[in-house]
């Protein structure tokens, strides 16, 4: 087959293998372009576009989406409290619509045949990818080179080696390892039994909190929902959520260790590290407990939960996440305040929170001299709201005596 593939490249060496094989049989394109998505991951430019044009492509085109990134799918994760199974800050599902947008995109303008991606049969990856592609270049065709042939990690660098590619170790890594600036995803190697303990060799943005400094207090300012200043200091999300990385990562907040239900029908163990993206939901979701109103609360909560399992599963330019958005962005508009956060070993606690919108009123709520709660208003309130329950007791009775 002639034509043109552009492929979602990592500067890793499985897209870098995937870039040659796209030269061979069976695929035979005459044209390969590696497209690298700038997403807040730590990677070499330099080394990634000489991997990149010793594996044989014509073009490697490298996209900065980190503030785009930040600004829209990680800003809406927040403002939805979006933890997978209430757990997991969804640090890859994020990314990869945006990635998969941007080489989609890059295809449409080249007239390609073909966008391919580096995810094999068994990961959430595959869906989150190829959902996107078709969201965004409706009928074209998708490659996974890694679902039609199963090579490992030692016959991936044989491979790599023998064509001149140059690769960054030559011994297998025992890790799997995800990353943008919203955290990080590993997997693999020990991890594979649930009855191992992590090991320390892994994390990047989190410390072992056993050796955690003494606790100190930060406060997170909102407005409308999104967060904007850190200790009274206004910056852009991305820079924001990397000072978090790094002030909550030292206190090993984020560490997360799940058995995680994927979306091909099987469990797998998982352990992230998300401090930035932790420390923000909890800071948010607390200034959402004084804000909003109760039903506003009620139905937001099934809403996230929706949301969050929309996004894991590929479904980022699906309907209803655009209409969970816009309930939930009606829900921020009075979002606006500050929450103070403790950082202690391994937990962001809120210490307090404060809105200029707060439906939390204290002469209500005390107990103290100068209360103001309607007390003689109880009585009729809890008549009213009783006579269903008496009604459903004397017919329970009737029925007994019958």
């Amino acid at each position: 087959m002639n034509g043109t593939a552009v492929v979602a490249y990592s500067g890793g060496l499985d897209t870098s293998c995937i870039l040659a094989w796209l030269k061979e049989d069976p695929y035979a394109f005459d044209k390969v372009v590696a497209v690298l998505v700038d997403v807040g991951q730590e990677f070499d430019l330099d080394e990634s576009i000489v991997r990149a044009g010793a594996a044989g492509a014509e073009d490697v085109l490298v996209l900065d989406r980190k503030d785009a990134f930040a600004e829209e799918q990680c800003a809406l994760a927040i403002a939805t409290n979006a933890l997978y199974e209430g757990k997991y800050p969804l640090v890859s599902a994020l990314s990869r619509p945006v990635i998969a947008q941007a080489v989609a995109e890059i295809a449409l303008e080249l007239g390609a045949e073909a966008v391919v991606h580096g995810c094999t049969g068994k990961g959430n990856d595959q869906l989150r990818f190829e959902l996107a592609f078709k969201a965004n270049y409706p009928g074209v065709r998708v490659i996974a080179p890694l679902r039609d042939r199963i090579s490992t990690r030692d016959e991936e660098i044989e491979y790599a080696l023998a064509r001149g590619i140059p690769v960054v170790q030559t011994a297998a890594s025992p890790y799997s390892i995800d990353e943008n600036l919203f955290g990080r995803a590993i997997e693999a190697g020990v991890l594979e039994d649930p009855w191992n303990a992590p090991p320390e060799e892994p994390y990047a943005l989190t410390s072992d909190p056993a050796s955690a400094p003494a606790p100190v207090e930060i406060v997170v300012g909102f407005e409308c929902g999104l967060p904007v200043s850190l200790d009274g200091e206004g910056l852009q999300l991305a820079a924001l959520v990397a000072a978090l990385n790094h002030l909550a990562g030292v206190y090993g907040i984020g560490r997360i260790d799940m058995i995680e239900n994927r979306s091909v029908g099987i469990k797998s163990r998982e352990v992230y590290e998300a401090p930035g993206a932790i420390a923000l939901i909890t800071a948010h979701s607390a200034l959402e407990d004084v804000v909003l109103t109760r039903d506003e609360s009620r139905l937001k909560r099934p809403l996230e939960q929706r949301w969050t399992e929309l996004v894991y599963e590929g479904r980022w330019f699906s309907p209803a996440r655009e209409a969970i958005d816009a309930f939930v962005a009606s829900t921020q508009e009075l979002v606006t305040g500050d929450v103070r956060l403790e950082l202690r070993p391994n937990a962001a606690v809120v210490t307090g929170a404060r809105s200029p919108h707060m439906l939390y009123a204290a002469e209500l709520a005390s107990y103290g001299t100068g209360e103001t709660f309607p007390h003689d208003a109880a009585e009729g309130f809890i008549r009213i709201s009783s006579l269903e329950t008496e009604l459903h007791a004397a017919r329970k009775r009737a029925k007994i005596t019958v």
